[in-house]
């Protein structure tokens, strides 16, 4: 297989702080932002002319699920169905606490059997703070040593001070960064900026 230019990670936040309402608002904000022209001419524009991406949804210890498996982005038809299938992403585990180094440490796992890409990117989605398991910097430092970036996008409806806090503990890598939005309304504008920065 052809290497891509990208392969990325949708890495959304399920714990108890997401209401199912949020969740649903979260998975078609991730699909309007992937129908968008600016993000479809980013994920077939570079040299390899596809991208890779798959959508994990985690939440306390042990509570990781890959909802959708790698897919190959190299048409806008790929893209577009890619879409519908994340705007139906089902929520297939049990809220609870936020296990963040738990998710990063099943995105790993994930990259570890992806496709061959030039680029690794985790885009992790959350409304709170690490309270359980694994610390997520001492997974981040080891992806981060990997090559892999790990960007976040921050709903403070919660949390005010949640950037700062991911900017210590959970992004790293060349290039990274954290984009937030107020709320659950506000993010399909945001996820839309993130995807653009990063496929960039």
């Amino acid at each position: 297989m052809l290497e891509a230019d990208l392969a990325l990670i949708l890495a959304l936040d399920c714990s108890a702080s997401v209401t199912f309402e949020e969740f649903g608002l979260m998975a078609s904000g991730c699909a309007a932002a992937l129908r968008h022209d600016a993000v479809i001419a980013g994920l077939l524009g570079g040299p390899g002319g596809a991208s890779l991406c798959a959508v994990l949804i985690w939440s306390g210890v042990g509570a990781q699920d890959v909802v959708l498996d790698w897919t190959r982005l190299d048409s806008a038809a790929a893209i577009a169905s890619f879409a519908d299938d994340v705007e139906n992403t089902p929520r297939s585990i049990r809220a609870g606490a936020t296990a963040l180094g738990d998710a990063l440490a099943m995105c790993a796992g994930l990259l570890d059997r992806a496709p061959p890409a030039r680029r690794w990117v985790i885009d992790v989605v959350g409304d709170g703070r690490s309270n359980q398991g694994i610390a997520p910097e001492i997974v981040r430092d080891r992806l981060v040593e990997l090559g892999v970036t790990i960007n976040g996008l921050c709903v403070l409806h919660e949390e005010p001070n949640l950037v700062a806090n991911y900017r210590d503990e959970v992004i790293g890598g060349p290039g990274a960064f954290a984009l937030w939005c107020e709320t659950y309304q506000e993010f399909a504008i945001a996820m839309r900026q993130k995807l653009v920065m990063e496929i960039a």
